[in-house]
């Protein structure tokens, strides 16, 4: 260990140590943990190697010494999670799988739409059959309802429950959401008192960069005047903002400092969007449609999250979820376990870990079968209403572009990088470098739906399909060069030059590539 802390502890790194000691918060976290494959996190910088477990309660405890913030488990259950390995086929898999547990994540902007899915769900397993299931806070902004391995048929229609893992809950979902949707959606935009919810803290936003997209962050500027009032009058923004003075770009002349403000900075692009922001009436034309624009696509992103409230990402192969009582790295509160009769009043302070007085136990003590009519009419629903796969137009063969041919091995060191999937934060700036290299080349549709699908898959935590596809159809209307090298960004993804001296772009590393495998089978058909 370091002999003096380099930079400012995080609030959850503060907490994690006191509240991992917990005996109690240590014993309820390891017997939910049984059989299922668990990994720590540290911090959001890297999560412990996979697959991992834990062997005693204690074992919480020695990895939050060790740096951990939060742990991650499993849906599928094991007899043993050492014996997982990543070469294994879904037959090998299935012989060391006992089970899993159906898990629904809600995930919404807002805490009350949250609230609103997680009563009508409860509401529908109700009436079901379902009378126990597991709630818990999710740490952040939603809610997690689990109904036990336990509660389903051991078989049905001549196949193991157990083996049809991740098929079956994914019907479940969707058949739940359907059942709920409408009813839902109502409600929530019901809900339209904006500063009510920001009174109660509920209103979690993140400013878009119009551009990209992506979240943009506050910086400070500062505004100069010239001090030649008479003939030049110049005025400028700096991003040094902690200069007094400056050099005025007209006249050369100095320039003073006469005001600061906050504005919102997109790393991605390098944009100053504070003109897109103001809504003063000195704006010009292209910055009132960027304005129109950026409105719409907060618009259609908050019609989006009530019908992502119900989030089916988490029903995929060894995805994890938080663990009961586990630490939240950017909020620090606990994943605490609910009631029902919890949910309505509940505030997120409520699960501030120094205010837990008792820990209670995740998993419900379910009826064996409870859930079998579940199960049936998830099934006879998914028959007519589940979401077909998708045929791919895109073979695998190299793609003709205007003359030249490209090939996966000609595409430049990043982009090999980034598709190998991020392993921890990130995962949105990755996407749109990717997005504006297969968009500037243009690659067809179906080659970049797949390849980024392929990509999500091997991240840490997949992005939501609904923000994919998204992105997808706004790079392919709005194609862009991804940054040139010497970009911060790069150092994100562990690339610090370019492959060539003096190489400017990815995209000029591909098409030389491409340019190159012409000239050879030029010479050879001579």
């Amino acid at each position: 260990m370091a002999p003096y802390q380099t930079e400012p502890l995080s609030k959850v790194q503060v907490v994690a140590l006191s509240h991992y000691a917990r005996k109690d918060i240590q014993e309820v976290m390891f017997e939910f943990c049984k059989h299922r494959e668990t990994v720590a996190n540290f911090n959001n910088k890297f999560f412990a190697k996979r697959p991992d477990c834990l062997d005693y309660p204690t074992d919480v405890f020695t990895s939050a010494k060790q740096g951990a913030t939060s742990f991650h488990c499993s849906e599928e259950l094991w007899e043993n999670p050492l014996d997982i390995n990543t070469d294994m086929t879904p037959e090998q898999y299935n012989k060391i799988k006992i089970g899993w547990d159906f898990l629904i994540d809600i995930d919404s902007p807002f805490l009350d739409y949250g609230k609103i899915a997680a009563r009508l769900l409860i509401k529908e397993l109700e009436r079901h059959g379902v009378r126990n299931y597991g709630i818990k806070f999710s740490g952040s902004k939603g809610f997690h309802i689990l109904v036990p391995f336990k509660a389903f048929p051991k078989e049905f229609d001549g196949e193991l429950t157990k083996d049809k893992f991740p098929e079956w809950p994914r019907l479940i979902a969707g058949y739940l959401f359907s059942r709920i949707k409408d009813a839902m959606n109502e409600e929530i935009f019901k809900l339209s008192s904006r500063e009510k919810l920001e009174e109660k803290g509920e209103l979690i936003s993140e400013h878009l960069c119009p551009s990209c997209g992506n979240p943009s962050g506050k910086k400070v500027i500062g505004i100069y005047e010239c001090r030649d009032k008479v003939r030049c009058k110049g005025r400028v923004e700096s991003m040094v903002s902690n200069r007094k003075e400056m050099i005025c770009p007209s006249c050369n002349d100095k320039m003073d400092r006469v005001e600061k403000k906050e504005i919102f900075y997109c790393d991605s692009c390098k944009i100053n969007t504070a003109k897109i922001e103001a809504k003063g009436s000195g704006m010009r034309g292209g910055e009132k449609r960027l304005l129109h624009e950026k409105e719409k696509f907060r618009t259609e992103e908050t019609m989006k999250s009530t019908e992502d409230s119900v989030d089916i990402v988490l029903v995929s192969p060894r995805h994890l979820f938080r663990a009961p009582y586990s630490l939240h790295e950017k909020t620090a509160f606990a994943s605490i376990v609910l009631g029902k009769e919890d949910i309505q009043n509940f505030k997120p302070s409520d699960a501030d870990p120094l205010k837990i007085n008792k820990t209670k136990s995740f998993m419900p003590k379910s009826i064996e079968g409870e859930a079998r009519s579940l199960l049936v009419q998830a099934i006879d629903w998914g028959r007519e209403n589940a979401p077909k796969e998708k045929t791919k137009k895109y073979t695998g063969e190299p793609i003709d572009l205007g003359g030249l041919t490209i090939t996966e091995d000609m595409f430049p060191p990043v982009i090999k990088k980034i598709l190998e999937g991020v392993k921890s934060d990130g995962r949105k700036r990755a996407l749109s470098f990717l997005l504006s290299f297969f968009t500037s080349l243009e690659f067809p549709q179906d080659f970049i739906e797949e390849k980024i699908d392929a990509w999500n898959k091997k991240n840490y935590h997949p992005l939501k399909m609904g923000y994919i596809k998204s992105q997808i159809v706004w790079y392919i209307k709005n194609k862009r060069l991804p940054p040139n090298y010497g970009n911060p960004i790069y150092k994100l993804f562990g690339i610090n030059s370019p492959p060539e001296p003096g190489m400017k772009n990815p995209i000029n590393y591909t098409i030389k590539m491409a340019m190159r495998a012409k000239g050879k089978k030029g010479k050879r058909e001579d």
